[in-house]
């Protein structure tokens, strides 16, 4: 893919970091911050909604130790208003293209085919799409010819939508089994595929959490996967009632901890410094001492 002038984007925009083909092992998982460029979203809308601030915040995250920062402009909270997608690119293509500029690896949050082309065109290494390709049927064919990463996430419908599961684990590792193999006719590398089991979306809690458990037999179909937990309600579950949703950040770090120890390739959180000494400190205890503390090489 190239931008106006010419040139090719893919050989500026800096690479993707920790995405591996196939099922190589996971030394300490990736970091990937959570940028959202929203006035709406359920734990920080408005904070990072002007242009300057989002990047800013971005740079932030990735000096905290996030290794990608994913950059969002529609909030997928459950009761959500769908966005214009001409408002989602105004939002968030200036931080992308202006972190990108920095040398700092940028996911895209987006179900819109035209915006992730765009955004790849800003110079994400990265198409994060919650509904793994199935809400928009051209963006197969935008991953598929950028030649980018791509996180297909579980999806019956979105966050609001309910449905029943006799076997959570098995069914939604057959069903990603099943997305997988329909990108690859579709032209998506499947050694560029990262799977994310949609935590929070349209599971109970009780389901959350088995899949959190299930992640190994998720990975074993040789792919990465994201656990993306950060923040979410289910993980409030174990805190008092009165709790706010900020103080959801220590389980989350606990369970970013937890995450890796099943062998997940990447976390998505909003609490960068709390993941990250979390991880750490796992991998000290793994190691016998032995710090990792996620320099990146």
């Amino acid at each position: 893919m190239t931008d106006d002038s010419g040139r090719s984007v893919a050989a500026e925009r800096p690479a993707a970091p920790g995405v591996v083909p196939g099922s190589a092992p996971v030394t300490v998982p990736q970091i990937m911050g959570v940028l959202n460029v929203t006035p709406d979203s359920f734990s920080d809308g408005g904070e990072w909604s002007e242009a300057r601030a989002a990047i800013e915040r971005g740079g932030l995250l990735f000096e905290q130790g996030a290794t990608i920062i994913d950059v969002g402009g529609e909030s997928t909270r459950p009761g959500a208003t769908r966005v214009d997608p001409d408002e989602e690119r105004r939002r968030i293509l200036p931080v992308i293209r202006e972190l990108s500029d920095r040398r700092i690896p940028v996911s895209v949050d987006t179900v819109n085919a035209r915006t992730a082309a765009e955004a790849i065109s800003a110079g994400a290494v990265i198409v994060n799409d919650i509904s793994g390709g199935l809400a928009d049927p051209a963006m197969a064919e935008v991953v598929a010819d950028a030649g980018v990463h791509f996180v297909a996430m579980h999806w019956r419908g979105g966050a609001d939508v309910q449905t029943e599961y006799r076997d959570v684990v098995a069914e939604v590792r057959a069903e990603l089994k099943q997305r997988v193999a329909e990108l690859a006719v579709a032209g998506v590398e499947p050694d560029r595929v990262i799977l994310d089991p949609g935590i929070g979306f349209g599971h109970t809690p009780e389901q959350n959490w088995q899949l959190l458990r299930g992640i190994p037999e998720l990975a074993s179909l040789g792919h990465g996967v994201l656990a993306a937990v950060s923040r979410k309600r289910f993980v409030g579950g174990v805190l008092p009632e009165t709790a706010s949703v900020l103080d959801r950040d220590l389980p989350t770090a606990v369970t970013s901890a937890l995450a890796a120890e099943t062998g997940a390739w990447a976390v998505r959180v909003h609490d960068v410094p709390a993941t990250r000494t979390a991880l750490t400190t796992w991998a000290a205890w793994r190691d016998g001492g032995v710090i990792d503390r996620g320099e990146r090489g």
